[in-house]
């Protein structure tokens, strides 16, 4: 080669391939047509969701439209009280209910001045638009010292009712020298719609408000939160419309209670669910390149136990069916309603959002596809701590649940006094102890004795007899409203042969000295011959409701926990695990009795709790608490399948810890944002549910069942085992003390498992 002659330039370097796509490996041609082929299922799906947010969101704020809060539609079925009101309903010639009130002096005996007064003012109240236009006349109390008169209301006044008797009180007022008070069934039905006012807006916008803070601090995500939250506000407007057409047509009976409970249950249920998809979500995304594969891959693995977690909470609630408690059998299959929604809006619409999303969903912690799940520091160390001493663990966890469940006999369930019945001082209470103060305690609540006509006259000479009675006048048809009794010498009022007898207790209604008067009564008046006769009224419907309640207790108790049960088994192939994790989560709910039997008197005040509460408490705290014992557990099958159950407990539990510790402190908060109604009903349940939701998360599900599993190894699959292929590496028995390396971090991240990754709390 000459000298000159230039040397051959080298082949230009190659050029590397332009980075694919995701799912594919070509910007264009049939790989890119299949990415978007695959992006028209979660779009179409998302649009589903979207219209059926558009067109049923409203029916969020819209169920007090078809509630009622009359607590006679809740009575007990077969009781005798009820009974007595369905009779006495005849009785009602202007279909009234009455609203009683008392003027007080505040200084000596009132004058005929101040009598002509209150007269005055119950003619000006009978001509309000909501009045019936019949009211009693002014009746002096035996001290001299207070009035008191009769307004019927109409009964169809709904949320009117507040405002009518709201201008009853301005009109009383104008009696000067006097204290005015307002009782009886209509002042108690304006201060539950009061209570209740909040139930639409300020309950959802707390719950929702609160659960929105709590993932935003814990997982540090801008849009994961926001999409979780819309998820469940999604299933609970397709909810309630569901249950708003029931109710439109006679279905089902819904009151503010459940009309809230079913807003918590579906925002909580939603939340937890949709977290359990998203941290697999987000851990398979560090494991695949490709968001649909880590998706499907997510979806699969999580449907198992959302599907399950669902069915619990589902078969649990409508297993109130059973009650004769109007109210319990309305939440059934109201509740189960919310959780099938819950259960397909964390299936369908989150997993969409999340795939169209991709990473982003997780910004600013993008998720990289670096082949390895990120461990959380604090599980590991908890799971090093079970491998290390799991019958220290489980056996100090037994004692302590133990310990709080022997108070659980100390609960009074015996009914809210109807001075309690408000969190909150109340109009209506204490309008009560005012009527209380000058006349007979039972005043504005009598006794109704519902009789043959021909047998009145024994069955009133029976009545009157009975110690503890005050008074026993017959309903007249010149009676105000029919309601208050009748006047003296008039003939009683009959309708189909029965006539209605009203017994004035010398107790307060809501009194155990009532109670007992009404026990004596019913004996007398059921004594009488031919009579026929039943015994009603508040008081009569308080025992009732009390007894129905323990009844109930003792019917659904077992029922509840067998379904449990059954799902437990055909979920985990098992029979050992299904019942330590029953057993686990009833122990758990008498230690929050026990706790409650201490915090409900000494701190909140409650000298006693509604019949329904425990029963409500159980059924959720059962069916909830073994929901995250079902994510634990499904994960700890997965794991123990490649690595055997000693070690596979302890991947479980490092694997999901975050994610279920988050779902429990949000479902806690979510139950406790029930405070914000000021009826003491609501608030106990509220504590029952938030406390247990804690206390079976922290201390049972973190601690107490995998110390058991870890120390029972492969036994606890028995029969069937964990499953087919599964190592046994971890199993034998023994105290499963031996090396602690196995939890610890080289060992756990190796099992590629995290449940919220880096930089997420729990």
């Amino acid at each position: 080669m000459p000298a000159d002659r230039p040397h051959a330039a080298p082949p230009p370097a190659p050029v590397p391939p332009a980075p694919s796509p995701p799912g594919g490996t070509s910007a264009t041609g049939p790989s890119a047509r299949r990415r978007r082929a695959r992006l028209l299922v979660p779009l179409a799906l998302l649009i589903v969701w979207l219209g059926l947010g558009g067109a049923f969101g409203s029916y969020a704020g819209r169920l007090g439209e078809v509630a009622t809060n009359d607590r006679a539609a809740f009575l007990p079925r077969s009781a005798e009280s009820t009974e007595a009101a369905r009779l006495g309903a005849d009785f009602r010639t202007d279909n009234a209910v009455p609203v009683i009130i008392v003027w007080e002096s505040r200084g000596g005996p009132l004058d005929g001045t101040g009598h002509a007064a209150a007269e005055q003012a119950l003619r000006s109240a009978a001509a309000l638009p909501g009045a019936t236009g019949r009211v009693s006349p002014a009746l002096p109390a035996a001290d001299g010292q207070a009035l008191q008169g009769v307004v019927q209301l109409r009964a169809d006044l709904g949320r009117e009712t507040g405002d009518t008797v709201r201008a009853v009180r301005e009109l009383a007022e104008q009696v000067p020298g006097t204290t005015v008070g307002l009782a009886g069934p209509a002042a108690i039905a304006a201060d539950l719609g009061g209570a209740f006012a909040g139930i639409d807006g300020l309950l959802l916008g707390v719950a929702l408000g609160v659960v929105l803070l709590i993932l935003l601090a814990v997982y540090r995500a801008v849009l994961l939160p926001l999409l979780v939250i819309l998820g469940a506000v999604f299933a609970l407007g397709v909810a309630c419309a569901l249950v708003y057409l029931l109710a439109d047509h006679g279905l089902v009976t819904v009151d503010g209670q459940v009309q809230g409970l079913l807003s918590i249950l579906v925002i909580g249920a939603a939340t937890d669910y949709g977290l359990l998809l998203s941290a697999r979500f987000r851990e398979e995304l560090h494991l695949h390149g490709d968001r649909f594969a880590a998706m499907r891959t997510a979806w699969r693995h999580s449907l198992e136990p959302i599907a399950a977690s669902g069915a619990t909470v589902a078969l649990g609630l409508l297993v109130l069916l059973l009650s004769d408690l109007t109210n319990n059998r309305a939440l059934g299959p109201v509740g189960a309603i919310g959780i099938a929604c819950a259960v397909l809006s964390a299936l369908t619409f989150l997993p969409a959002a999340l795939v169209l999303a991709g990473r982003a969903a997780y910004w600013p912690a993008r998720p990289a596809a670096d082949g390895r799940a990120p461990v959380h520091a604090v599980w590991a160390r908890v799971a090093e701590l079970v491998a290390r001493r799991p019958r220290a663990l489980w056996a100090g966890s037994l004692v302590v649940l133990a310990a709080l469940a022997a108070l659980a006999p100390t609960l009074d369930a015996g009914g809210v006094p109807q001075s309690e019945l408000f969190v909150k001082a109340q109009p209506s209470a204490a309008g009560q102890r005012l009527l209380s103060a000058h006349f007979p305690g039972g005043s504005g609540n009598p006794a109704v004795i519902i009789a043959a006509a021909d047998r009145a006259a024994p069955v009133t000479a029976a009545a009157a007899a009975v110690p503890g009675v005050a008074a026993v006048r017959a309903t007249t048809a010149g009676a105000p409203g029919a309601a208050q009794g009748g006047a003296p010498g008039a003939a009683p009022l009959v309708v189909d042969g029965r006539v209605r007898l009203e017994a004035t207790l010398t107790d307060p209604a809501d009194s155990d000295a009532a109670i007992a008067t009404v026990h004596r009564l019913r004996d007398a008046v059921h004594a009488v011959p031919d009579a026929r006769a039943l015994v009603g009224g508040y008081t009569a419907q308080q025992e009732d409701t009390r007894t129905t309640a323990a009844h109930d207790r003792r019917l659904i108790t077992p029922v509840v926990l067998l379904c449990v049960l059954a799902v437990l088994v055909l979920l985990l192939r098992s029979l050992v695990a299904p019942l330590l994790l029953a057993a686990t989560v009833a122990l758990s709910y008498l230690a929050t009795l026990g706790v409650s039997a201490v915090v409900f008197p000494h701190v909140f005040g409650f000298s006693a709790v509604d019949p329904s509460v425990p029963l409500y408490g159980y059924v959720f705290l059962v069916a909830l608490g073994v929901d995250y014992n079902i994510f634990l557990m499904t994960r700890v099958r997965e794991e123990s399948l490649r690595v055997g159950t000693r070690e596979g407990v302890l991947r479980g539990l490092t694997a999901t810890g975050g994610v279920i510790t988050s779902a429990g402190v949000v479902l806690a908060a979510t139950f406790a944002a029930l405070g914000v109604i000021p009826l003491a009903f609501l608030a106990q349940i509220a504590f029952i549910v938030a406390f247990g939701v804690l206390l079976d998360t922290l201390l049972v599900r973190s601690l107490l069942v995998p110390a058991l599993v870890r120390d029972l190894g492969d036994r606890v699959w028995w029969p069937a085992g964990p499953g087919r292929g599964a190592l046994r590496s971890g199993s034998g028995s023994g105290s499963g003390s031996g090396s602690v390396s196995a939890a610890g971090s080289g060992s756990v991240s190796a099992a590629g498992s995290a449940g919220v990754g880096s930089g997420s709390g729990g």
